[in-house]
């Protein structure tokens, strides 16, 4: 129901808001306003993005939680349908979410509302050798719980079964 009062009341708050500012300082500026908005945002949300991915791809490599980036992600990327949509409220939300403060504060208030059980990771360079496909699992900070699986794969060996034929050769 909240989602449905969401629908209605976005458009209604742009139509007022359009009215206001346009009659206020004029349509010409107005609507040079939106644009500049858009343009100002897109630049905003390619260095954004850059940031969360950067922070995502370090998370990843050291196998720890990549709850927090991957939410920043998401909302840089909300964030950019918010300032491509023509309007002043949208505008106004999608740069308050390009502030990482704000959207820290966000992710603090979901992480309140949200529980992660486990997160598993997989390392999967061969630089590691032996250990080539070794899966931790991560569970919430309580028990010191590791549980690990790997494949050694000799190189001389073939398939044990053959072809599921789901491919074509």
């Amino acid at each position: 129901m909240w989602l449905f009062a969401l629908f209605v009341a976005v458009p209604i708050i742009e139509i007022a808001l359009f009215i206001q500012i346009g009659g206020a300082i004029g349509l010409w500026p107005t609507l040079a306003i939106v644009v500049v908005t858009a343009i100002v945002g897109t630049a905003m949300i390619r260095v954004q993005g850059a940031n969360a991915l950067r922070e995502m791809q370090q998370r990843f490599n050291a196998l720890e939680d990549p709850s927090e980036p991957l939410a920043h992600g998401a909302m840089i990327l909300f964030s950019g349908a918010l300032l491509l949509t023509p309007g002043f409220f949208t505008d106004t939300v999608g740069f308050l979410l390009l502030f990482p403060p704000v959207r820290r504060a966000v992710f603090r208030y979901l992480r309140g509302k949200v529980h992660i059980a486990s997160f598993t990771a997989a390392r999967m360079r061969p630089e590691d050798g032996p250990r080539c496909g070794v899966r931790e699992t991560w569970n919430g900070g309580g028990d010191d719980i590791v549980d690990a699986e790997f494949t050694e794969v000799t190189p001389d060996r073939g398939p044990t079964h053959p072809p599921a034929g789901l491919t074509r050769h």
